[in-house]
């Protein structure tokens, strides 16, 4: 791993013996990332990336204090491109919850989910192309010696874009909006700016 800066010091699949050989484009997103501002309730900190997805990553993992709700947010750079991708750049996200029984129940949850997903990212004006994913009810119920265990209703979220353009931070910002959406709690009044919370390790 080349340390390029604090906590986001991404993840190059080959080695590299110096900061000079990690792509500029990669340390200019890296160098964004860690000037993005995300919703305070969200803690954000890196998280080991992949190495196979993309010959340079960095990947982040947000958490809600007393809320069940996690993500992941991981951006892939490929100097050289990748067809699928229509681009240099792919960022990837996970996003999962606890929900109440009754939503839990809601046929409706998967395309709620995505929509969010959609609505996220337009409010941060976040321009990409080639989005895709998934999103997955998932109901878990314990029998045998668990059975003592209440049932319980997850949403699970995977999704992956392509950047339009070179400003990384409000995909950032988006998927930590996210996060905050799917642990339940309201948006940010409109006016009020999210103080960065992004651990330094």
């Amino acid at each position: 791993m080349v340390s390029v800066f604090g906590p986001l010091a991404g993840s190059p699949a080959r080695p590299a013996s110096s900061l000079e050989e990690v792509p500029a484009l990669f340390r200019s997103a890296l160098d964004q990332l860690r000037r993005a501002s995300p919703r305070a309730d969200a803690v954000v900190e890196e998280v080991p990336a992949p190495v196979k997805l993309a010959p340079y990553s960095v990947a982040l993992g947000a958490e809600i204090a007393d809320h069940p709700a996690t993500g992941r947010f991981i951006l892939l750079h490929d100097p050289a491109g990748q067809q699928s991708w229509g681009g240099s750049f792919r960022v990837v996200i996970y996003i999962r919850a606890e929900l109440e029984p009754e939503m839990g129940n809601d046929p409706l949850l998967a395309s709620v989910a995505w929509t969010w997903l959609s609505d996220s990212l337009a409010q941060h004006g976040v321009n990409f192309s080639h989005a895709g994913g998934t999103a997955t009810r998932i109901l878990s119920e314990s029998f045998g010696s668990l059975g003592g265990r209440e049932a319980t209703n997850d949403v699970e979220l995977r999704a992956s874009w392509t950047p339009e353009d070179s400003l990384f931070a409000p995909h950032l910002e988006a998927w930590a909006d996210m996060v905050c959406s799917f642990a339940g709690l309201p948006p940010l009044p409109d006016g009020v700016v999210a103080l960065p919370h992004i651990r330094r390790g």
